[in-house]
């Protein structure tokens, strides 16, 4: 019998067994790993903040950039000049202009006959093509700074220039760039105390934007010296008559909005200046170059 026993075993094994009852002794199955193509696990993507637009060109790249108005002053003081840099060829270098009362503002432009243009700066020379001032570009690209050898510090910033105008690229030569009213002394603006000063990086949630209303523009000692209005909801501008700021009536503010904690005030020909609320009420220009500049309501 044990061998009959042993064949009908064997027969036995080579029977296949059902499916199901091969999974009873299968090893329980591990959950299947997430397809990439899910949709559900797909990582979200990252969300972009949109990039502030660039701010307009301000300083010259080249010399037909160069005529226009600019301001000039003496850093730390009130004493300062609007001054015309012309196409013109003269007898020292391009011509150059400005107002009799520069020269008792700022002795140092008495002897001024002419300017150059030179490593992408302004040289103020005089008539045997001296340098008196040499001009670099501050960090902040949008103004001029020079050092006289007796430690004084001058400040050059562009109102209206032909590098803030859309066709100045397209300008074949200097000699048909016409040279353009000042703008402001807006443009210009130095150190407000530091208690006074407000990080730049500011929103709107972190002051309320400025009132509609006159506001006197102030600098440096000298106080009121120009008017101004805001119509509401950010729109017109229109400087009081009898304004004694050469500077802002000829930078000619026409309209003002307020986003992301900053003032903006544009001119008749399309340039801008910023501004950023002070603790007191007031606003001031930002970046700070020049002479002190800040607006402050006064009804």
């Amino acid at each position: 019998m044990r061998p009959a026993l042993a064949a009908l075993l064997a027969a036995l094994a080579l029977i296949p067994r059902p499916v199901a009852a091969q999974q009873d002794f299968a090893a329980p199955a591990t959950a299947p790993e997430p397809s990439l193509l899910d949709p559900g696990t797909l990582a979200a993507p990252p969300t972009l903040t949109p990039a502030a637009p660039p701010a307009p060109p301000s300083l010259p790249e080249r010399l037909t950039e160069v005529p226009g108005t600019w301001d000039l002053s003496r850093d730390g003081t009130n004493r300062r000049c609007v001054m015309t840099l012309r196409s013109e060829v003269g007898e020292a270098g391009q011509r150059i202009s400005f107002p009799a009362g520069c020269r008792r503002a700022l002795p140092i432009v008495g002897g001024v006959a002419g300017w150059l243009f030179s490593d992408r700066g302004v040289r103020l020379v005089d008539r045997n093509v001296r340098p008196i001032l040499e001009f670099v570009r501050r960090p902040d690209q949008r103004s001029l700074v020079a050092k006289t050898e007796g430690g004084e510090t001058y400040s050059l910033v562009p109102l209206d220039i032909a590098a803030m105008r859309p066709a100045a690229s397209a300008a074949p030569d200097i000699a048909g760039i016409e040279t353009a009213p000042a703008p402001s002394a807006f443009q210009t603006a130095p150190a407000v105390p530091a208690e006074l000063q407000r990080s730049p990086t500011a929103t709107a949630t972190a002051a309320p934007g400025p009132a509609p209303g006159v506001y006197a523009l102030d600098r440096f000692q000298e106080r009121d010296t120009c008017r101004i209005t805001l119509d509401g909801s950010g729109g017109g501008v229109h400087v009081v008559p009898g304004c004694h700021d050469g500077g802002l009536e000829v930078f000619d503010p026409v309209r003002w909005r307020y986003a992301n904690g900053r003032m903006t005030l544009t001119a008749k020909r399309g340039h801008t200046i910023d501004l950023v609320p002070t603790d007191d009420g007031r606003w001031r220009r930002e970046p700070e170059v020049g002479t002190t500049f800040v607006l402050r309501r006064v009804d």
